[in-house]
């Protein structure tokens, strides 16, 4: 940025620029006093209205036209116009002598002449600069350059032009001085301001006021004849407009808008110098006799003074003259009366033509793109403003502008459309016509004061026209009375605008003071002339504050109170002014009349009867303008109450009251200040056109006071009640303001109610009270308070929320209060200005849901609260209408409580605490908020629920593990899982499968505890219940080889007993048959059926071999089975036998053989049929297998009765030792050992028999029924049968042999006794004719079948002996045994190798191998086999022995009785035999 020149102009800082929105900019004042504290700061602001307002330009461009004012921009600057009247004095000076003052050039430049004057003025006169050689500071001091000996040229120049001019002005009586010019001296042309200043404005405002005051009665200068004027034509250096040659006008001196200053009446002075002039001498003599020597001689050296025609010799005068000079002359006494005139004021002149604007416009374009020699709108405003601030400055270009200022509006119509005018208003454009920006509403507005004015004021009521040019330009100056001013650009170039703020009016007025105290001290008012500017440079330079803006187009200028503003036009524009006042403005005006009173300037209006207009409308005054006229009217009635009495204590007796609207305002001005009186004036009879203020009184006349007259318009009396009227509207709305302060700032004790507050609403509506910041806030307090009652109402009766119960909750509705907006909500009804009668419900409310948090703080810091507690407190919370931030919390907790409560009654059950519980839970638990309490449990539960699946699938894996874990591992691992508290179905299952196992081991050792023989059944049934136990059972294996052995066994023994394809079981064939005679169940006798109902009552429990199976089967041990079989051997017996019997009596008795059923297709006999020889039944030998060469003394046995192969004794033997070996109890073995000992008795029976001679009784019997046939043959009815086999009669058995034959078919082996008697019956009782004798053939039989015998009826008498022997000795050594004392042997047992009984161990031991002596000696020992019936039968090369030490001294393999080789040399062994008497194995 480059420097500024030297005197360049540098703008001054913006003033506020404002843009209003539309609602702001609805209210004019009510804006402009929003933006007052910020815009009075700078004096000037700037608005800019909406876009959107454009009003249209409705002024008549047609009719208008106007006389402008001319400016010359050198003479408005005060410093500028000091130095012009200075050089005006010296030009009249040099030209009264009868010289031309000439300006001399000095480097080039003007001389500044003022300067000069004021800088050796300053250093002490002409002659001290010369004694002390001064000038070369001099000429420094005015800007020259040292060293260049221009001191001395200054000196000359002052000596030659200044220096007569200083000693004329000491009031020397100086000789006539000559004025010697250089040839390079410019000639300086006077402005003739008096000349200029005679065109008298045109008066274009009919009807104001204020024109008339400020226009002078009349000229009092000396009229120059008419050629004077027009050889002093207006020039100009630089020609602005062409000014046409008018015709010559009286020219008189005038300002406009202000008034001449009072220094000397001109009236006067000019009279006076008139009768000096036209006084005839007292005679012609003294017309031509010089004054200086009085001597009438040499006349043609005598100069006749061309202003009082006085002589003087020119060698009389000081200095001597050589010559007559050419032009005028005046002599000493006619200069210092020209000199000595009183300053005229100055103002600017009227244009010698008028203007149409379109006239105007184009001089004033013309002009501008003339000047700047460029089209008009390029012209930056920056070169405009520097341009302009230069040419007011200098005094060597004379530059020339135009302006149409103060054109009123009233003739030639406002810029903006009015109602009523000749502009026609469109439609969209009506608006404008009532807005408050129209300047032609702005000062009527109610709020403004002037609309109290009866009169229209031109530029303060009525708008002022202003068309501008470039350059033209408006003087420093503030508005009339102080008052606001708003200028509005309506189109053209813009108007640069500067001002200071109001409280620098003071300042910026002594700064212009002292640097032109010149201009102030022939106009004391000059800056109310609106004449004069300073470059405001200048101004900031001295501390004044200023601002500058540039109003474009559509733009508004507010000026302040008392805010000085000047500035100029940038080219051709056209704007409109006016005034306006504000409240605020009350108290500034008042002080602006005290001001004018102290300058003695008239008023535009009178601000008494402004007030007094306004007190008299009282009751429909604004309240705020009443506010602020009271405080006005307080002090105007306070001082009019001090000045009349001020007036009474001086005496003033007479009163008169006068209405003073009535008369002009130049009646009723104050002859001393100019005020204009309204409340009261002092007038007098001596001078009755003459008024003073009562400020003035004794100004007024010389007359005793008791003659002057108190002239007034109300009486205090009157003025008191006004005041009154006043006070009480105003004091009415502070009543108000202060009820609705105490309101608003909730001042009080007791607050108001809400219709007290709608009671103050409609009395400030009612009332016509202002619209005020305050009635807003009433309003909006009222308004919020029934809002606040509405929204409280709607909070109590619910119907801010629907609400439903969902886990103890609600739903939050969007509208319903937090519990802080109610806090808030509580609080904004404390802080509310006024009671609502909700307010306590609602505190009542706050207080319920403060205690509901309380609890619900409680409750939530709680680790694990009640369930029911939560519960409880949600339902509480639906009886609060509020949004509670604990209610997501509290039903969080709740389902976690819930939850929590779930795990720990599950917890609390182990049994129920399922895998599937766990994970229920756990799934629960995860959508569950996160909480410690939850965690934790979540943690135990997922870490239970770990353990647990772990030891599911590890106890799933021990138990489906293959082989099976050992009991200890499993009973090991059962444990471990007893401490897990929940249901665990594997771990369970482990620990019945572990109670099993150990039960199943516990009846396994049970088993066989002592030397017990286990029962089939049980084994079975342990072995069967094994394989459901996932379990390595040591003794299982032993005992399934026990069960496969037994199995084998049993195989063995039914291919052994069992024919092909038989129907009957194994225990069938070895038990007595419980169910003879079942296939004839049809044919039972009566003898039967008697013999089997006796069976029942015997034995009822026995009726089938189910029942015989069971009993054995249930048996404690073989004594208790063998007696159960014994019993169903008995019934065998008796029903077999009566089933024979009822066999043969039936053919005996049958009278019709075609009645009978027989065989097992139950048909009658019929040919050749076969008798069964056990039964008795015949059967048809078509439906039964019989042996083809069944040979005589061979029994046939029916299908019924023939139930098994009958194995000879030597093959069931072995069956029975195999079976001791294993060691196990089954109804077969039993069966068996029953059928072997049954075998044994009968043959012992046989034996007895034989030897008792029962056989040879059946002889005698024989020989005494020979006559019975041992053949059935029958013939009935023509129906015969024939048996094909003989058979032994029963009639020749007694029963003792029928029985023994009987038993001996009944028994499932086949035996020699049986056969041997069987034949030996059958010979005796049926023999055949031709036969051998049968005791030949059965001795023959005998020998072939039986290896126990060797011939036949002794031998089996010797059997029968020696078994009956056997029998005894074995109940002698059980005797023994039992009443034996069970002592402990002392001697030890031999162990012996199995090499020495490799031979003897493989032998096996039959059941019917009898000890012939029951000590065996030590030798026999070596040749036994193991006694134990379950004997394994071990093989190696050592087998260790032991002997029982019980009674039987039995030796038994170590291995199969359980015993170790240290044990058993440690130790005695009983065996099972010894330790339980009543075990029976068998033997």
């Amino acid at each position: 940025m480059t420097q500024p020149q030297l005197n360049e102009f540098i703008p001054p800082p913006e003033c506020p620029v404002f843009e209003p929105s539309w609602e702001e900019f609805a209210e004019p004042f009510a804006y402009i006093n929003k933006i007052r504290p910020i815009a009075e700061k700078t004096g000037i602001c700037k608005i800019r209205p909406p876009p959107e307002w454009q009003p249209p330009f409705a002024c008549d461009v047609d009719r208008l036209k106007f006389t402008p004012r001319i400016q010359r921009l050198n003479e408005l600057e005060a410093q500028t116009r000091v130095k012009l009247n200075f050089l005006d004095q010296i030009a009249k000076f040099w030209e009264l002598q009868g010289g031309t003052l000439k300006i001399p050039h000095v480097e080039r430049k003007i001389l500044d002449l003022y300067q000069l004057n004021k800088l050796v003025a300053e250093e002490g006169g002409f002659d001290a600069v010369c004694r002390e050689r001064r000038w070369t500071k001099i000429s420094v001091k005015m800007g020259f350059a040292p060293g260049k000996a221009i001191g001395s040229h200054l000196r000359a120049h002052y000596e030659r032009i200044l220096f007569p001019y200083n000693l004329f002005q000491t009031g020397a009586n100086l000789p006539a001085a000559t004025l010697t010019n250089d040839t390079k001296d410019k000639e300086y042309t006077p402005h003739d301001l008096p000349q200029r200043q005679s065109v008298q404005p045109q008066e274009t405002c009919s009807i104001a006021r204020r024109a008339k005051r400020m226009r002078s009665e009349r000229g009092y200068f000396k009229r120059e004849p008419e050629d004077i004027c027009e050889n002093r034509p207006n020039l100009r250096r630089r020609m602005g407009t062409f000014v046409t040659k008018s015709e010559p006008v009286r020219m008189a001196v005038t300002e406009v808008k202000k008034e001449p200053t009072e220094l000397m009446d001109p009236k006067e002075y000019e009279d006076s110098v008139l009768d000096q002039i036209n006084k005839p001498p007292s005679n012609k003599v003294d017309q031509y006799m010089c004054l200086v020597c009085g001597s009438g001689s040499a006349e043609d050296r005598l100069l006749l003074c061309d202003g009082c025609d006085d002589s003087y010799h020119i060698f009389c005068l000081i200095p001597p003259l050589h010559d007559v000079p050419k032009g005028d002359w005046r002599c000493p006494k006619c200069l210092a009366q020209e000199c000595g005139k009183p300053p005229v004021a100055f103002g600017f002149e009227q244009a010698s033509r008028s203007y149409t604007l379109q006239a105007f416009g184009d001089m004033a374009d013309s002009f501008k793109s003339d000047y700047f020699n460029m089209p008009v709108h390029m012209v930056p405003t920056e070169l405009v403003e520097k341009e302009f601030w230069r040419l007011v400055s200098t005094i060597e270009e004379d530059v020339t502008v135009e302006y149409g200022a103060d054109i009123a509006s009233k003739e030639f119509g406002s810029g903006f459309p009015v109602r009523n005018g000749h502009f026609q208003v469109s439609p969209d454009d009506e608006h404008y016509l009532s807005s408050g920006w129209n300047l032609n509403n702005m000062p009527v507005l109610d709020a403004s004061v002037l609309t109290h004015i009866t009169a229209d004021i031109c530029g303060m009521k009525v708008p002022w026209l202003y068309v501008g040019m470039c350059f033209s330009s408006f003087c420093w100056h503030i508005e009339d009375h102080w008052s606001y001013s708003i200028n509005y650009l309506h189109w053209g170039e813009p108007k640069t605008w500067y001002g200071a703020p109001g409280y620098a009016a003071e300042h910026l007025e002594s700064v212009m003071k002292k640097l032109a105290p010149e201009l102030f001290e022939s106009q004391p008012d000059l800056l109310h002339q609106l004449v004069t500017i300073m470059n405001p440079n200048t101004l900031m330079n001295n501390g004044v504050p200023i601002y500058r803006t540039n109003q474009c187009a559509g733009e508004f200028v507010i000026t302040f109170p008392r805010a000085y503003h000047s500035g100029f036009n940038q080219g051709f524009n056209f704007a409109e002014a006016v005034n306006f006042c504000t409240m605020d403005w009350m108290p500034i005006g008042r002080n602006c009349v005290g001001h004018y009173r102290q300058l003695s300037r008239y008023c535009v209006f009178s601000h008494d009867e402004m007030v007094c207009n306004m007190a008299l409308k009282a009751d429909y005054m604004d309240v705020d303008l009443a506010s602020a006229v009271l405080g006005d009217m307080t002090t105007m009635v306070q001082e009019e109450k001090e000045l009349r009495e001020k007036i009474k204590k001086m005496g003033v007796v007479q009163s008169r009251q006068v209405d003073y609207e009535d008369l002009p305002d130049e009646e009723r001005q104050c002859c001393k200040c100019r005020t204009t009186c309204y409340l009261s004036g002092i007038t007098c009879l001596c001078s009755p056109n003459k008024m003073a203020c009562l400020y003035h009184a004794q100004d007024l006349c010389s007359c005793p006071h008791s003659n002057l007259t108190l002239h007034y318009k109300f009486t205090m009396e009157v003025l008191f009640p006004l005041l009154a009227s006043v006070k009480q509207r105003a004091e009415s709305y502070k009543n108000w303001v202060s009820s609705v302060q105490d309101i608003i700032e909730n001042k009080g004790t007791k607050k108001r109610g809400l219709d007290e507050l709608h009671s103050l609403v409609e009395q400030a509506e009612t009332k016509s009270f202002p619209q005020t910041s305050l009635l807003d806030q009433l309003r909006a307090i009222a308004s919020e308070a029934d809002k606040v009652a509405v929204m409280a109402q709607q909070l109590l009766n619910g119907k801010r929320q629907t609400r439903y119960r969902s886990g103890g909750g609600k739903s939050q509705n969007q509208n319903e209060l937090t519990v802080e907006e109610l806090r808030s909500f509580v609080q904004q009804l404390d802080n509310l200005p006024c009671n609502i009668r909700q307010a306590p419900l609602l505190k009542d409310l706050l207080t319920r849901v403060d205690d509901f948090q309380q609890h619900s703080d409680r409750l939530l810091s709680d680790e694990s609260p009640s369930p029911q507690e939560l519960q409880d407190l949600l339902d509480v919370s639906l009886g609060l209408d509020v949004e509670l931030p604990h209610l997501p919390l509290l039903r969080e907790r709740l389902e976690q409580a819930r939850w929590l409560e779930a795990v720990q009654q599950a917890s609390s059950r182990p049994d129920n605490l399922c895998l599937d519980t766990m994970r229920r839970l756990i799934d629960q638990g995860v959508g569950l908020a996160p909480h410690s309490s939850v965690e934790k449990a979540m943690a135990r539960l997922q870490e239970l629920l770990t353990v647990s699946e772990q030891w599911e699938e590890k106890v799933l894996s021990l138990m489906e593990a293959r082989p099976h874990h050992s009991i200890d591992t499993l009973d090991a691992a059962l444990q471990e899982v007893e401490n897990i508290p929940a249901y665990l179905p594997n771990c369970l299952q482990l620990k019945d499968v572990v109670s099993k196992a150990k039960k199943w081991l516990h009846e396994a050792e049970t088993l066989q505890l002592g030397g017990r023989i286990p029962v089939l059944d049980s084994l079975s049934e342990l072995v069967l219940r094994a394989e459901g136990i996932p379990v390595r059972l040591e003794p299982l294996s032993r005992l399934e080889a026990l069960v496969g052995d037994v199995q084998s066994w049993k195989e063995s023994a039914a291919k052994t007993f069992l024919l092909k394809n038989s129907s009957f079981s194994l225990l069938e064939v070895l038990c007595p048959r419980c169910d003879v005679g079942a296939g004839h169940q049809k044919s039972k006798s009566k003898k039967v059926k008697e013999a089997l109902q006796l069976s029942k009552k015997s034995s009822t429990k026995l009726e089938s071999l189910c029942d015989v199976e069971k009993a054995l089967s249930d048996s404690r041990d073989s004594a208790s089975a063998m007696t159960t079989l014994a019993e169903v051997q008995q019934k065998e017996m008796e029903i077999l036998l009566a089933l024979r019997a009822s066999n043969e009596s039936k053919f005996l008795t049958a009278e019709n053989c075609c009645a009978l059923s027989v065989c097992v297709c139950q048909k009658a006999p019929a040919g050749t049929m076969v008798q069964c020889e056990l039964c008795r039944d015949i059967f048809h030998c078509s439906c039964v297998t019989t042996a083809a060469d069944l040979e005589y003394g061979q029994a046939w046995l029916c299908p019924f009765c023939q139930r098994s192969r009958k194995p000879p004794l030597d093959k069931v033997l072995p069956l029975l030792a195999s079976l001791q070996r294993i060691r196990v109890r089954l109804p077969e073995g039993d069966a068996l050992r029953f059928l072997i000992e049954r075998t044994v008795r009968w043959q012992h029976k046989v034996q007895q028999a034989c030897a008792e001679g029962v056989l040879e009784k059946v002889s005698v019997m024989g020989r005494a029924g020979s006559r019975m046939s041992s053949y059935l043959s029958q013939a009935i009815n023509g129906s015969s049968f024939h048996t094909k086999y003989q058979s032994v009669p029963v009639q020749g058995l007694c029963s003792e042999l029928e029985e023994l034959l009987v038993e001996g078919f009944l028994l499932q082996v086949t035996l020699p006794e049986t056969e041997q008697l069987y034949r030996y019956l059958l010979y005796k009782l049926a023999p055949l004719p031709s036969h051998s004798s049968p005791s030949e053939n059965s001795t023959e039989q005998s020998q072939r079948g039986s290896p126990h015998h060797k011939n036949g009826v002794s031998s089996l008498k010797k059997e029968a002996v020696n078994g009956q022997s056997k029998k005894i000795k074995r109940r002698k050594e059980s005797s023994d045994s039992q009443h034996s004392e069970k002592a402990k042997k002392s001697r030890k047992k031999k162990s012996k190798k199995s090499k020495e009984r490799s031979e003897d161990s493989k032998k096996t031991s039959s059941p019917t191998h009898t000890v012939s002596d029951p000590a065996l000696s030590d030798s026999e020992e070596d040749f036994s086999l193991c006694a134990a019936p379950w004997c394994r039968e071990p093989e190696g090369d050592e087998v260790n022995w032991v002997q029982c030490d019980g009674n039987c001294n039995q030796w038994f393999h170590q291995v199969c009785v359980g015993l170790s080789a240290e044990r058993a040399e440690r130790e005695d062994y009983i065996c099972i035999s010894c330790t339980q008497p009543d075990y029976d194995r068998g033997e």
